[in-house]
């Protein structure tokens, strides 16, 4: 008897959204979608997200909003579902090349950091200006140096990986 043929993956098979993230990923996402399936029932709804907002402080967030939240959804939020809707939010975000480039412009030397002031300087005055607080927040998750310098490299490594290159080694 002739051995079995393996099956070739079809062009949906390399659609699963299961594809789009590495084994590492999946499982924070999985860890995530089980703190907010509050009921576990296996579906986050209105409930679940209520829950959710209670538990990180926020007591007062409206059936509307909550329902628009619902609404991005293509139907009941299964784990799958909640993957793919990461997945559509992240196909937004530039290769980490494209972004590195962007920094590179303000980085002649190629040091791979920028100074805080200048890059806080052309946050505020340029294109779509960021305000104050805003400039302030990215240097609370992204904490300049002890010389005052932001680490670029690092900064698009978490844009387009999620997380920091130096906690992952």
């Amino acid at each position: 008897m002739a051995p079995k043929k393996a099956k070739k993956k079809t062009a949906e098979a390399s659609s699963n959204v299961f594809s789009m993230f590495e084994q590492a990923q999946i499982q924070e996402f999985k860890e995530a979608f089980t703190i907010m399936d509050q009921n576990r029932d296996g579906f986050i709804d209105k409930s679940d997200l209520r829950d959710t907002y209670a538990a990180l402080g926020r007591l007062n967030v409206g059936n509307d909003e909550l329902d628009e939240m619902l609404k991005e959804a293509s139907g009941p939020i299964n784990f799958t579902i909640f993957l793919s809707m990461f997945g559509e939010k992240l196909k937004g975000t530039d290769p980490e090349e494209t972004i590195l480039n962007a920094f590179k412009i303000f980085d002649p030397e190629g040091t791979g950091v920028l100074r805080g002031e200048e890059i806080k300087y052309y946050l505020m005055s340029q294109a779509d200006k960021f305000t104050e607080d805003e400039v302030n927040q990215m240097f609370t998750n992204f904490p300049l140096d002890v010389a005052g310098n932001l680490d670029y490299k690092n900064l698009c490594y978490v844009i387009t990986h999620g997380e920091d290159k130096e906690a992952e080694e």
